[in-house]
């Protein structure tokens, strides 16, 4: 009776992963390193070098390249992160489809035309999904945080007056200086929201030195 070959433990993981895993470093699984744990989610070293990439070429529209540190991409991402395990737990907020392939389609050219070679590494499909994902951020802070900022008339007449008497009159509108004042309300209030979850929150930063 013939008996069948036996197959190193080590390799088990790697077979059952299937074939594009099993090739790497000629059939030995190759383990990323984790960057972060944010309440229990792990956050890889992978994923934290994508968002610097992202950022680095501007790729969300509407937004200006940045060149951050592995820790400040890092940081970013925690941001997402706490944001997202709160969307879930709250079912609020959706991406509008239209404006997904909108931006999704943007996003791409930017890639495309970054001048880091990072930019070439990344594919359509995870450049999408990172889109969508800034998106149902965006959605659910206008939802939680911004739905419930208002903004007093006696506060854009005071806007008006101080801007008068800065420099002798002012272009800007009623409308255009309410705007103005929201939008600054919603982000200090986001900031706050950030504080407070960070605050609650169990984060493990692993270290990024050399890397």
């Amino acid at each position: 009776m013939s008996r069948r070959p036996r197959i190193p433990c080590l390799l088990l993981p790697v077979l059952l992963l299937g074939p594009s895993a099993a090739s790497a470093l000629e059939g030995y699984r190759v383990y990323e390193s984790t960057a972060a744990t944010v309440n229990g989610e792990v956050l890889l070293l992978s994923e934290v070098a994508r968002e610097a990439c992202f950022l680095r070429c501007g790729a969300m529209p509407g937004t200006e390249p940045e060149a951050l540190s592995l820790p400040e991409a890092r940081d970013r991402l925690i941001a997402d992160t706490l944001v997202l395990q709160e969307q879930k737990k709250l079912a609020l907020g959706q991406v509008d489809n239209a404006v997904l392939a909108a931006w999704g389609k943007e996003a791409l050219a930017r890639m495309a035309a970054c001048g880091s070679p990072c930019g070439a590494e990344v594919g359509p499909d995870p450049t999408r999904e990172w889109v969508e994902r800034k998106l149902l951020i965006r959605e659910f802070l206008r939802q939680r945080v911004g739905v419930f900022v208002e903004v007093k008339d006696t506060e854009v007449e005071r806007e008006l007056r101080r801007h008068t008497d800065a420099g002798g009159g002012t272009d800007l509108t009623e409308d255009q200086v309410r705007e103005q004042l929201h939008e600054a309300k919603v982000a200090q209030e986001v900031r706050n929201w950030f504080s407070r979850a960070t605050s609650k929150a169990r984060i493990v930063l692993s270290p990024l030195e050399g890397k």
